[in-house]
């Protein structure tokens, strides 16, 4: 089972990201239905350790928050780009849920995360060179905001490759302090 740990975005967030999928041949764009925020990637794991890492996730206690996303980049290494994104405004509450799931998932024995956390939700990966339709793209979208909206919870997925794309299956469902019972 590939497990990670992600905030679910709203359909009203999710519609606006699936606006800026366009315009640079080459990029394989997540489908709007699989955008989320990652706040700790696992991998592969079985079934029992699936279940230790959802019970550990069960014990987190953080309080609902707001946030926005904003701005576009891009990851790269070395010169070369393989990944947009949207970024995540800074945000405390976000990063003290980061650490609390991170330090609920290292309690199971699972290894810590080496990467630095760099909230961001990823809108495609580049599968060939972009050239001018790239920089084009990032000026365009320069500017582009959300109004802020509420994490009123996390989510345990699983990834389910494919060939057109990995399908995520919402394992567990955590949601956090001070969410109003409709939510």
């Amino acid at each position: 089972m590939r497990l990670f740990v992600a905030i679910d975005l709203p359909d009203d967030v999710r519609d606006r990201l699936a606006t800026l999928e366009a315009g640079v041949p080459g990029v394989r764009w997540v489908p709007a239905g699989n955008l989320h925020l990652t706040l700790r990637f696992i991998g592969e794991v079985d079934g029992a350790m699936a279940e230790e890492l959802a019970e550990a996730l069960s014990e987190v206690r953080a309080p609902a928050f707001g946030l926005s996303l904003s701005g576009v980049d891009v990851f790269a290494r070395g010169r070369q780009p393989h990944t947009l994104w949207v970024g995540v405004d800074r945000n405390p509450a976000l990063q003290h849920l980061r650490e609390k799931v991170e330090s609920a998932l290292v309690r199971t024995g699972l290894a810590s995360e080496r990467r630095r956390f760099s909230p961001h939700v990823t809108l495609g990966r580049m599968k060939q060179r972009p050239g001018h339709h790239l920089v084009q793209w990032l000026e365009a979208n320069a500017l582009f905001r959300t109004d802020p909206f509420t994490v009123g919870g996390f989510t345990l997925f699983s990834s389910r490759l494919g060939s057109e794309s990995a399908r995520y299956v919402a394992e567990a469902f955590y949601p956090l302090e001070g969410v109003p019972a409709y939510f």
